[in-house]
């Protein structure tokens, strides 16, 4: 896998072009952020005459001063977590998914033997897609990036996206299903997915058999339309350990797993695999690289 390079945008430039999906998760933690912290201030400012109530319900001075220098520490400390979160909610939106689109990029050692390559889910605004478009025209190939999504509106918002970064001629968008992929077998050299597998399934709850299998679907179809010798670095949250599982099972060769990375709260890790050349025998090995992160 290749090494890291720094990719500096400007965030007015990036928020311009791509936005912020999920706004309303933003706002609603910020709102209770804000909620808790003029709570936390009015229990400080007012906080003999809140002992008092306090001391109604609680007999005794001391405990009831203590129940309400506890409520208000509580209130303090959530107020604090929900702006952490809104921050990381906010960071891992779009200048941690810019990031990490640069590290899946340089994840694939040569772009120049590309010809058609694949981002599995869209996800966001395009920006992996980009990413991927970018590196081709960086490249000089003739080769393309197809989107897929399940969503019409989401790849007519990837085109426009991708026409503003100028590279729309690099990328061709198709609604689809990542269980079922609309692509014959070893069709793509590359194909990536950022922060996607993990939605697949979803339907039947998270934590479900039904869920675990579907996703597990979506990985077998990402190896079927691979050719041969070709790569996929897929970054996901929460269920990787599935992913790598399903790779020995399915004799994928150089699997390799990235260090762990907080996007949204939650754990994440990249994942990248070459698909062999010829069917072979035997558990595939698993390594940690912690040079992605």
């Amino acid at each position: 896998m290749g090494k890291s390079t720094n990719h500096s945008k400007e965030w007015t430039q990036m928020n311009s072009i791509y936005g912020m999906e999920q706004w309303q998760t933003l706002i609603f933690l910020l709102c209770q952020a804000i909620l808790l912290s003029v709570l936390s201030v009015l229990y400080l400012v007012y906080f003999n005459s809140i002992c008092g109530l306090f001391e109604s319900v609680i007999s005794g001075t001391t405990v009831a001063r203590f129940a309400a220098g506890f409520t208000g520490s509580v209130t303090a400390l959530s107020a604090v977590c929900l702006f952490f979160a809104a921050a990381n909610f906010f960071y891992s939106a779009i200048p941690l998914h810019y990031d990490m689109a640069q590290r899946i990029v340089s994840a694939v050692n040569d772009w120049s033997s590309v010809k058609l390559a694949l981002d599995l889910g869209c996800c966001g605004r395009g920006i992996l897609l980009n990413a991927v478009a970018t590196q081709l025209k960086k490249e000089g190939s003739s080769g393309r990036v197809v989107g897929l999504d399940r969503s019409k509106r989401t790849t007519l918002s990837t085109l426009r996206s991708a026409k503003m970064e100028g590279v729309g001629e690099y990328v061709t968008c198709r609604e689809g299903d990542a269980r079922r992929l609309p692509f014959p077998d070893n069709y793509f050299d590359v194909v990536v997915s950022g922060v996607f597998v993990h939605t697949v399934g979803k339907e039947y709850g998270q934590k479900t058999a039904e869920a675990a299998a579907e996703r597990m679907r979506a990985v077998a179809e990402m190896v079927r339309v691979m050719k041969p010798g070709g790569v996929c670095v897929v970054w996901d949250l929460v269920h990787v350990p599935e992913y790598v599982l399903r790779l020995q099972e399915l004799k994928m060769e150089d699997v390799r797993v990235s260090e762990r990375v907080t996007a949204f709260m939650v754990s994440s890790h990249i994942v990248s695999f070459r698909k062999p050349s010829q069917h072979v025998h035997g558990p595939a090995e698993v390594r940690l690289d912690w040079r992605l992160c």
